[in-house]
């Protein structure tokens, strides 16, 4: 979402790099340059004129001018103002995810304009309270108006093994938010999820409704779903939200599509109301909690490894991985190995999302655009894998010409696509069995020049450290 902005803000940081020690002029210019960005990429007027002036006021002066290094100290300080923006800093933690400490049922609201994903961000909530925090959830459809809306969140409650609302025909939002707070009451639900209907625009009758359900249930979260790709209506929308309704934290989903990121960063400051959640893809587990510290981070280019680490952890099996990470200490690669290494990265979502949270690769990023890696990487080398035996999984040097043509014909792929998957798992194998060889302790003695193959030194006959 922040692709555009974070190559812009880079951009401009790559030119203070360059200039070593900076003049006052120098600051003004890049912050021009900082502004610019800024409002290209959808953020408020007023929310950028307060991030340029707080970055004014701290860099140009002493500060920056006599550090060791001034453009560092700029990019720290645009990162501090950015931090605070998204409603971090410091007497501001930005009160990130949910808040379940309330007497059970819980009360939650989801409100929202038609189409902008709170159905299914309703269901993501459920599987995410059901799986990390083992409450007991109950979903429950207050939209009448929609055709189908109410079995279309029976089915997402399936889909993630919660319970939801029985359908009563002809009754009103108000009754069934009652009748679903009665049912959470008497069979011990700890939380309840109300998704109330949404309108194609804000009118009168829709805020009416989500007032009255709001009286009625006194919801301990009311949760406002906007869509990222909507950009400045999307600030609007929570604006009119938060003055009419009132709502205690803000779901954006749809960032990981080709916003400006602009109705992020103006939220916080638009509206007084924190983002709390982020869905970032269309699967069901998509869904994670918003750090400001960290998506100025990914903004700046400076990566997300807690993040990525975090989803590492939630995605990843850790029997599997033990195993496989004793195989590979004693050289012990094969391609099924390789096969379930692929699930796993796709378990933790798109690569693009994965590189995202990675520093420094915000330019290999706009070189790979092209390449389609989520489906002609991943899926293609899975589905190469997937049509060979078992045997020349394990034995891949049994893999010949006809062969190898008989695994293209199955895959739906190319002979040179194996190939090329082939060399790919033999230079893997080969790093695996000199890590072996090595040991810890070799590893530790000659560091990452250790693992060069013999052939590949760095000038006057050196390995490259």
């Amino acid at each position: 979402m922040f692709e555009a902005l974070s190559s812009k803000l880079n951009g401009v940081f790559d030119k203070l790099r360059r200039r070593g020690a900076l003049t006052d002029a120098d600051v003004q210019e890049a912050l021009r340059e900082v502004r610019v960005a800024l409002l290209e990429a959808d953020v408020a007027l007023p929310v950028v004129k307060d991030i340029t002036t707080k970055v004014r006021d701290r860099a140009v002066g002493q500060e920056v001018l006599r550090s060791v290094s001034p453009a560092q100290q700029v990019i720290k300080i645009v990162n501090d103002c950015l931090v605070e923006a998204l409603g971090g800093g410091e007497g501001d933690t930005g009160a990130r995810g949910l808040d379940l400490n309330a007497p059970s049922p819980v009360p939650i609201l989801m409100v929202g304009l038609q189409g902008s994903g709170k159905t299914t961000t309703s269901g993501k909530i459920a599987l995410r309270l059901k799986n990390r925090d083992k409450k007991k959830v109950l979903l429950a459809s207050l939209d009448v108006h929609r055709p189908a809306a109410q079995l279309q969140l029976e089915t997402l409650a399936k889909q993630v093994g919660v319970a939801s609302l029985p359908i009563i025909a002809g009754q009103t939002p108000l009754q069934i938010a009652e009748r679903a707070m009665d049912l959470g009451r008497r069979e011990l639900f700890d939380v309840v999820i109300l998704d109330t209907a949404g309108r194609l625009a804000i009118d009168v009758v829709l805020m009416a409704e989500v007032a009255a359900v709001k009286a009625a249930t006194h919801p301990h979260e009311t949760l406002l779903v906007v869509d990222a790709m909507t950009g400045q209506d999307a600030v609007n929308t929570a604006r009119a939200f938060q003055d009419t309704v009132g709502v205690t934290g803000i779901v954006m989903t749809r960032i990981d599509g080709d916003a400006r990121g602009g109705a992020a960063l103006s939220m916080r400051a638009v509206t007084g109301a924190p983002i709390k959640l982020l869905g970032a893809g269309e699967k069901l587990d998509a869904l994670e909690d918003f750090h400001p510290d960290r998506i100025a981070s990914r903004i700046l280019g400076m990566g997300d490894i807690v993040s990525l680490v975090e989803r590492a952890a939630e995605t990843i099996d850790q029997a599997d991985a033990e195993k496989m990470a004793a195989r590979m200490q004693k050289g012990q690669f094969t391609l099924e190995d390789y096969a379930s290494q692929l699930k796993q990265i796709g378990k933790m979502g798109s690569l693009s999302g994965i590189l995202g949270m990675l520093p420094g690769v915000g330019k290999i990023k706009q070189q790979l655009e092209g390449a389609n890696l989520d489906t002609t990487i991943l899926k293609r080398q899975a589905a190469i894998i997937g049509s060979m035996t078992v045997k020349e999984r394990r034995v891949p040097d049994l893999i010949k010409a006809s062969r190898k043509r008989r695994i293209a014909a199955g895959s739906g792929a190319t002979v040179q696509e194996v190939n090329r998957l082939l060399k790919q798992f033999d230079e893997m194998s080969a790093m695996m069995k000199r890590m072996s060889k090595l040991g810890q302790k070799g590893m530790m003695r000659g560091g990452l020049a250790a693992l060069m193959p013999q052939g590949k030194q760095g000038p006057g006959g050196r390995r490259p450290y």
